[in-house]
């Protein structure tokens, strides 16, 4: 691919104005290499579109079309950002779509447009969780994306990708192995940020399963898991109280022992519960 066209980022942040706001679980990247290996990381982007969301700079978004990215639909709610941007897509004209407002608000199916999309984000902190679980939790699925690429802390990846049996296995780690394939793909070094969070971050790579089996509603399995893992410490035949008055019985039917702990059970054990309890 062809060299960036732009300054350094640092000359552009100092230009704009642009120090990261901690408010907005801002933590920019600087080194182009790492933001290409991030872009990469997501499969080749020459025929589809990235939605990306807090770009800030755009140290990414550059990345993303460097890499070969058709179009970028960037949301940004930080103002300040909004003429960094701007200057990107005059530098790569018809490719870059700038959306100033809040990514917990937007409409992603109609972003998408029938197209298709990927997104690829070094996602704020802060919203990091409700984004990824409101993209998993929708009825319509397969979903509007063919993958997920996405930065989080750490800690948060390391639940997504979790295993039953381990402290970090809980709600999170359900849904999105229930409704993904998951894998953590490399950790970034917190010096790699400017300002340096206080954790390390993971890259995670969610691919959609398009019939998750056993076929349940989500809301229905969010109800369960939030029973079960309310009281992590206490059995299926205690924690399960909340939804049915004596759980034994229906967990001996699906063959789930009632003295098992929430961290125990495998994730299509969650599944045929949600189903039987619809």
């Amino acid at each position: 691919m062809s060299d960036d066209p732009l300054p350094p980022l640092r000359e552009v942040i100092a230009r704009h104005g642009l120090e990261a706001r901690k408010a907005l679980g801002q933590n920019f990247l600087f080194d182009m290499n790492l933001t290409r290996r991030i872009a990469r990381a997501a499969g080749p982007l020459d025929a589809v579109t990235v939605i990306e969301v807090g770009p800030g700079p755009g140290g990414l978004t550059r990345a993303l079309l460097l890499e070969g990215a058709r179009h970028v639909i960037a949301i940004e709610r930080d103002d300040r950002a909004l003429g960094a941007l701007a200057e990107i897509a005059a530098a790569f004209p018809g490719r870059l779509t700038i959306v100033a407002g809040d990514a917990l608000a937007a409409d992603y199916a109609t972003l998408a447009a029938g197209q298709r999309v990927r997104i690829i984000a070094n996602l704020p902190y802060n919203i990091a969780t409700p984004l990824l679980t409101g993209w998993l939790e929708g009825e319509r699925w397969p979903p509007f994306f063919e993958s997920l690429t996405l930065m989080f802390q750490k800690e948060v990846a390391e639940r997504i990708v979790a295993r039953p049996g381990g402290k970090d296995y809980g709600r999170l780690s359900v849904l999105c192995q229930y409704r993904c394939a998951v894998k953590k793909l490399f950790d970034v070094n917190r010096s790699a940020f400017t300002p340096p969070p206080k954790v390390t971050s993971s890259i995670v790579e969610l691919l959609p399963i398009a019939a998750p089996q056993p076929s349940c509603s989500v809301a229905r399995l969010s109800q369960v898991t939030a029973a079960a893992f309310g009281q992590r410490r206490k059995m299926l035949r205690t924690s399960l109280k909340s939804l049915i008055d004596t759980p034994e019985p229906l967990l001996s039917e699906l063959g789930i022992d009632p003295t098992l702990r929430a961290e125990q059970l495998p994730v299509s054990a969650f599944a045929r519960l949600a189903a039987r309890l619809a």
